[in-house]
């Protein structure tokens, strides 16, 4: 095997929400993969495994066999235009190509929702109902005193958000991490943390009380403390009664099915302790593009996804606009997959019209009747774009590691716009 080489340009990692761009890449030779400098981090080497050092040429295809692009290009659109009712989903992209689906979905009167759309709304409707005070990774590195991972620490989303919360600064201020109801076996990602600035506490939840419930039981006790019982959940409302900035930190997707409610009881709890002293939330979600359309798509129509521009206007429905839930219920009569980060990440089972703009290793999946392929290259890795990161307003630029001659999602939505509107003149 020969030498890695240090890739060409600065790189930030786009396959998980954190964004990391303190990472390297180096490349191999011929069709070895991609390989991570310096820094570990399991999700990073797992996903750059999966590309080739030089970009291996990739066709597209329909129903399963060889097409040229222009072909594929007016078979998708047939799909598209053809539909009453599509749904774009997935929404695996950067911010070029959100905004270049979007009038796509417009034009075609889709609904759009993102992979892991129900762990994505769930933060959106407790926003939505009562708001919240929000923080930036960079503040809960340099300021938070007291952090509480609600739920564990998400290691398994973003391996890195310990580190990046600071507690692996030597310099920084003194904090107590906390984490509260984990799961079990799930202590490790904290306790490894603990040093002379940072103080660890396992909080697990009470025998047969789930996460929501107990975020209730904290959220009674921080703003009207009763007498001490003793118990360490008093003990956890008085410490953030005390601290100078606390932070709960958590990631919906591993909230179980009552997310709405812990993400809501996170926030009203945080409300009360800024009338005395600073608290915060920080929600790790959103990645491989997900929350990155949602921001696109909420500037550009003024609603979050799970919304369809049609003849009323744009309808926003974060219940029935659930992609699972379409797809069961044979809601729609067309499917646009989009997935150009993740390789794993392939459509659903669905017997309808599909039409999937993929990383090259989902072609696989996709040969199936009525399925056009349309191999594109991947933000962060074949082209330069940009994603938001999981604290939602700090957007990140992605550079180009090994340019491949693949189009990228924002150009095949672009042509798939003309292709569309010149099929209904």
């Amino acid at each position: 095997m020969s030498e890695l080489a240090a890739a060409p340009s600065a790189w930030t990692c786009p396959f998980c929400p954190l964004a990391c761009d303190h990472l390297g890449v180096r490349l191999g030779a011929g069709s070895e993969a991609l390989a991570l400098a310096g820094e570990r981090c399991p999700r990073a080497e797992a996903r750059l495994a999966r590309f080739a050092s030089h970009p291996v040429q990739t066709r597209a295809e329909i129903d399963g066999r060889p097409a040229s692009d222009d072909a594929a290009l007016a078979a998708a659109a047939a799909i598209l235009a053809g539909a009453a009712l599509p749904l774009f989903a997935g929404l695996g992209t950067d911010v070029a190509g959100a905004r270049a689906l979007y009038p796509l979905a417009c034009a075609t009167g889709a609904i759009s929702d993102a992979a892991g759309g129900e762990a994505l709304f769930a933060g959106l409707r407790a926003l939505q109902d009562r708001g919240q005070f929000t923080t930036t990774l960079g503040e809960v590195r340099t300021r938070a005193d007291l952090i509480v991972f609600v739920g564990g620490v998400p290691a398994d989303l973003a391996p890195l958000t310990a580190w990046r919360c600071g507690l692996g600064d030597s310099d920084g201020p003194r904090r107590h991490a906390v984490a509260l109801a984990a799961p079990d076996g799930d202590d490790a990602a904290l306790a490894g943390w603990a040093s002379d600035t940072v103080s660890v506490e396992m909080l697990p939840a009470a025998p047969g009380e789930d996460l929501a419930a107990t975020l209730q039981r904290l959220l009674t006790w921080v703003p009207r403390p009763p007498s001490d019982d003793g118990s360490a959940l008093a003990a956890l409302a008085a410490r953030l009664r005390a601290a100078h900035y606390a932070v709960f930190v958590g990631a919906p997707a591993r909230l179980g099915p009552q997310a709405a409610l812990a993400i809501e009881a996170v926030h009203a709890t945080v409300g009360h302790l800024n009338r005395t002293t600073r608290a915060a939330a920080l929600w790790i979600g959103g990645g491989d593009g997900a929350a990155t359309a949602n921001q696109v798509f909420t500037w550009l129509a003024g609603l979050p996804l799970r919304t369809r521009a049609s003849a009323l206007g744009l309808e926003h429905e974060p219940f029935l606009y659930g992609s699972e839930r379409l797809l069961a219920d044979g809601a729609v009569d067309a499917l646009l997959w989009v997935s150009s980060f993740d390789p794993d990440a392939g459509p659903p089972a669905a017997d309808l019209p599909t039409v999937v703009l993929g990383h090259p290793a989902q072609a696989a999946t996709c040969r199936r009747p009525g399925t056009v392929f349309i191999p594109v290259t991947t933000p962060g890795i074949g082209h330069d774009g940009h994603l938001f990161r999981t604290d939602g307003t700090v957007l990140m630029p992605l550079h180009a590691v090994r340019p491949d001659p693949l189009p990228s999602v924002a150009q095949v939505a672009q042509a798939l716009l003309r292709a569309v509107l010149e099929a209904r003149r």
